[in-house]
Order: C-alpha cells, then sequence, then structure tokens
C-alpha cells in the first residue's frame, strides 16, 4: 500500500489502540513518549503532542496537507500497542493508518498495515490489513468493526515474531499471518527492520467506496488521535511464543465470520490462474487419489485447489486420502449437485479397512431431492463393524448454491460434526456403559458421488433422471489436522510427540491446548447445536420407539 503518498506513507485507520510486538534491535518495553520516541514525517504544526510525558498525539488533515509520524528507532519483530480514535462524523476520503515499515527506496521494502479507511456519517470505517514482503504485497483481508472507533479511544495491535503477524483490536484477534517456510514458502518479513508509521491524509480517489464519495473539505479540519503507545521488544517477552489459544481462535472465527468484508485467498476472480501459496489450504494431488470413476474425479487448476466429481449413467466416482488417520480434524468445503439431484448421494467420510468387517466409520452423506426440496443431511457412526446410529437434518442453505465447510473433530472423547463452524451432532465415548467407540482403527478420509435411487430420496419412490447427468459435486480447500496412523503402543496419539498431518504435509509436534484434542461444546456452541437439532433435525435414531421397540433403545441414548 504506502505508495499513494509523497512521502511514501502508509495510511492506516485506527479508533481503538494498536499493539504491535516487535523484536527490537534494542530491548525496549514500555509506555513510549511521542516526543523522544517519534518524529514528524509531514505535515509539520499538524503534528501536535500533548499531556504530561508526551502521551497523546494528534493528526489533522486539510486541504493543504495531511500528516504524519514515525519511531526515530528501528524494530525487527515484537509488540507494539497503540490506543487510537479516528476521524468523527464525515469522515469520507480520509485514511487513517498505524503500520510497520523497512525502508520503501528499496524497491524491496517490507510492511505491516493497518489502513482505517473514512466514509459517510453513518456508515461504518473499513479496516484495511496487508502484508508486504521484499517489495511484493497483494495480502489485503478487510473488515467492519462492531463499534464506532470514532466515539472512543480502542487498541489496535500487532504481534510479529517468527512464526505469525496477528493483528488485534482490543485484544481481539482479527487476522493472522503465518511463516510457511517450513513449507517452501518464502513470503514472510523478518529480515529488514522496520518503522512504526502512522499519517493522516486525503484519498479520495479511492478509499471510500471506490472512490465514488469524496472528501467533503467544508469538514475540515479533520483530525485523529493517538495515545499510550507501548513498544515490547524484550527478548523474554510474551510476544515472542504468542499464538493463538482455544478463547482467541473463537474471537477470530467470530470475526471472520461476522466482519470481514474482502479476503485475497477467496478472490477466484482475482487470482483465477493461482492463489498465493500461503492461501492453499493442500493440494489434492498431494494428498488425495481416486478410488473409482477414473477421468470422472477431476482436479483443477495449476495449483490443484478444486476437485470435481461426476456421476453419470455408467458411473459415479469417488477419492480417499492417501494417509490413514487415528484422531485428528478435518475441514472440507463442498459444493452439492445443483438442481434435480433426486437419486444421487454424495458423501464425506471417515472409515477404516472395511474388509475386516470389523471396520469403523464417520459418515457425512448427503442425499439429493427434487428441484426446490431440500437435501437431507445423513450422519451416522459405526464402531467394530456396527452402525445404526443415524441422525438427519435439513440444511438451513443451500448447498448447492456456494461451498460450505464440512467438519469432523475426533479425539478420544467425543465425535463431533459441524457444519460452517455449527455443530449439529456429537456422539460421545461411552464405552464405561459399555458403547463401542472408534479408537484403535486409523481410517481414511473418502468421498464420493453415486447413484442410491433405489432409497435416497423419498425412501426410492423418487428415481434418477438421467437427462440432467452428467451430475457434479465440488470440493475444495481441504484441512487436515490429525495424528497419522497407525500409531503403535509406545507412540499413542493421545500423550507426547506425535507423528501429524497438515493438509501441506506432516509435521512432527506437540499440539497446543484447546486444539482438536480437547475440543467440546462451550455454552455458545451447545446452544447453537440446540437451535440445529430443534429445527432442522428430521430424524434421531434415539427416539425411534417403533424400530428399538422389542431390544430398548441404545444404551448410548440413556446419557
Amino acid at each position: 500500500m504506502g505508495t499513494r503518498h509523497d512521502n511514501n506513507v502508509i495510511v492506516l485507520k485506527v479508533v481503538t489502540s494498536v499493539v504491535v510486538a516487535l523484536m527490537l534491535c534494542t530491548t525496549a518495553y514500555g509506555l513510549g513518549n511521542f516526543n523522544t520516541d517519534f518524529e514528524p514525517t509531514f505535515g509539520g504544526p499538524r503534528v501536535r503532542v500533548s499531556g504530561p510525558g508526551g502521551q497523546q498525539l494528534a493528526l489533522t488533515l486539510d486541504r493543504g496537507s495531511g500528516s504524519g509520524f514515525r519511531s526515530k528507532r528501528e524494530y525487527l519483530f515484537g509488540r507494539i500497542d497503540m490506543q487510537m480514535k479516528f476521524v468523527s462524523g464525515n469522515s469520507a476520503g480520509t485514511v487513517t493508518t498505524l503500520y510497520l515499515s523497512s525502508d520503501q527506496s528499496t524497491g524491496r521494502h517490507d510492511e505491516i498495515d493497518f489502513e482505517f479507511l473514512g466514509n459517510v456519517s453513518g456508515q461504518p470505517y473499513t479496516i484495511h490489513t496487508n502484508v508486504f514482503s521484499q517489495g511484493q504485497g497483494n495480502r489485503e483481508q478487510q473488515f467492519h468493526l462492531w463499534f464506532d472507533p470514532s466515539l472512543n479511544f480502542h487498541t489496535y495491535s500487532i504481534v510479529w515474531n517468527p512464526k505469525l503477524i496477528m493483528f488485534l483490536v482490543d485484544e481481539t484477534p482479527l487476522r493472522i499471518f503465518r511463516n510457511y517456510e517450513n513449507k517452501g514458502i518464502t513470503f514472510f518479513p523478518k529480515i529488514q527492520q522496520q518503522r512504526i508509521y502512522a499519517s493522516l491524509w486525503n484519498a479520495d480517489d479511492w478509499a471510500t467506496q471506490g472512490g465514488l464519495v469524496k472528501t467533503d473539505w467544508s469538514k475540515a479540519p479533520f483530525t485523529a488521535y493517538y495515545r499510550n503507545v507501548n513498544i515490547n521488544t524484550a527478548r523474554n517477552g510474551r510476544w515472542m511464543t504468542h499464538d493463538l489459544d482455544a478463547n482467541s481462535r473463537r474471537k477470530l472465527r467470530w470475526v471472520q465470520k461476522n466482519y470481514m468484508i474482502y479476503n485475497y485467498c477467496t478472490d477466484w476472480k482475482r487470482f483465477s490462474q493461482a492463489f498465493p501459496p500461503e492461501c492453499k489450504h493442500g493440494r489434492f494431488s498431494d494428498e488425495f487419489e481416486p478410488t473409482f470413476g477414473g477421468n470422472r474425479v477431476r482436479v483443477w487448476g495449476r495449483t490443484n485447489q478444486l476437485l470435481s466429481l461426476s456421476l453419470d449413467k455408467y458411473s459415479g466416482s469417488g477419492f480417499r486420502s492417501k494417509k490413514e488417520y487415528l484422531y485428528g480434524r478435518v475441514d472440507m468445503q463442498v459444493k452439492l449437485v445443483g438442481g434435480n439431484s433426486a437419486g444421487t448421494v454424495t458423501t464425506l467420510y471417515l472409515t477404516s479397512d472395511q474388509s475386516t468387517g470389523i471396520h469403523d466409520e464417520i459418515d457425512f452423506e448427503f442425499l439429493g431431492n427434487v428441484s426446490g426440496h431440500p437435501y437431507t443431511l445423513h450422519t451416522n457412526v459405526f464402531s467394530h463393524g456396527k452402525g445404526n446410529r443415524e441422525q438427519q437434518f435439513h440444511l438451513w442453505f443451500d448447498p448447492t448454491a456456494n461451498f460450505h465447510t464440512y467438519s469432523f473433530v475426533w479425539n478420544p472423547k467425543l465425535i463431533m460434526f459441524l457444519v460452517d463452524e455449527t455443530p449439529i451432532r456429537v456422539f460421545r465415548n461411552y464405552e464405561k456403559h459399555g458403547v463401542a467407540f472408534p479408537k484403535n482403527q486409523p481410517m481414511r478420509i473418502c468421498s464420493s458421488l453415486w447413484n442410491a435411487d433405489d432409497w435416497a430420496t423419498q425412501g426410492g419412490l423418487v428415481k434418477t433422471d438421467w437427462s440432467k447427468a452428467p451430475f457434479k459435486a465440488y470440493f475444495r480447500n481441504f484441512n487436515i489436522d490429525a495424528c497419522v496412523g497407525p500409531i503403535g503402543p509406545h507412540s499413542s496419539c493421545v500423550t507426547g510427540p506425535t507423528s501429524f498431518a497438515h493438509s501441506r504435509g506432516p509435521t512432527y509436534r506437540k499440539p497446543a491446548r484447546g486444539t482438536w484434542r480437547n475440543h467440546d461444546l462451550d455454552a455458545r456452541s451447545r446452544n447453537r447445536m440446540r437451535w440445529v437439532q430443534k429445527h432442522f433435525m428430521v430424524y434421531d435414531y434415539c427416539k425411534d420407539w417403533k424400530r428399538f421397540s422389542s431390544q430398548g433403545y441404545p444404551p448410548e441414548c440413556k446419557h
């Protein structure tokens, strides 16, 4: 971003506090002083320091000029916090910034950006974030805020360590940019020291509604306020190992679900040839192999990020993972067969070797329907060859219109089924009550599209309309965070360092607390599951008295 200004200043609008932890060329910790630790970059008297100890600074923009400042020192890694209060009222056309940047004159600078794009009165600011490495940027994510950043001071933070860059607002993370050098991805700022910059300037050629709304100079001068800057580069600081825990991960998902308005990693139109490498959730050709259907299994794109399955009158198709897993989390984005999908079944499931006769299995099956009628999402759990634990749901959206994320969490305590992070079912380990639970047999990830018109749609009454063939389902952005099986008795996946797999390949590490290994329902997710089961569950084996009237309900139904 930082080339839209005579002084190559990158503008960042922040009304709360920005916390950017930086590991410095010298060690520093504590509240900064705007008089002694910073210097103006442009705007002359429009940069005003006030308060005891130089703890507050105001930037002003008028028709003559904007204004800005920077730190006197350069930093390499650390954490920075800045409290900010943005331009109030009609801020359209203005941009307030807080960012880190190395020397831009080299043409290969690094940069970490907060930019706050103003708007007309009553409309929200847009927070624009970006990361540059060796002069290359184009890593934009944009957000609205869940408060008015012009009413009060809020804290905006950047944590920058060798593993990640984290953007936070009032201690709530809204973005993580990770260092994937161990995956062969070299895009990460790690060598060049950076200064802290801030500015307020006019960008009405692009900032508000793509430049359609111009700055109203009758409202000038515009003023943004900064205070209580904190720079922590102490090498034993928490920022050095900072990462997401379970609580902050939930907050990040909440922000990105409800307030993210742009993500470069999902802009297929912009990156139609190939996404930036850090966006890759995994290559189908690396992790999966076809099981049947020949050329009906098709991997798309130069980055192998999209896979399609086809069904015609002669055959369906399917694929499976090359590895087996024992416990973990699997996410897959799926777009189901559109239109008249009656008779078709699309699946995503885990299964052990079925030839043993005592296999384990965890199932998502999507049963097609005639146009205008909902899919049925069929779930089941098998242990030691025994299933009959079906729960079925309709969905609260059209699963053929867009991709949605379907997830399994499987740990020694439970199996959880999720749709777009909303839990729809939990199957718990009740071995102490005599209920078998999948725990010993490693399983592969499998998927298929096939014809089941003898039972799938309205009990087999509606048959597949082959005039609509070929039918297609699409899969993308898989994520595998799981223990690679088989696991021996002395390398249990439950304790100690184990062989892990992520979508980019195996790594060896001890999982942090709060990952899938400890995953369970909290109050919010419990309420979400109750909502789903109340409004969208269409069958529950634990309530089918006619089916179990002679032998009684399965024992897990009593708990």
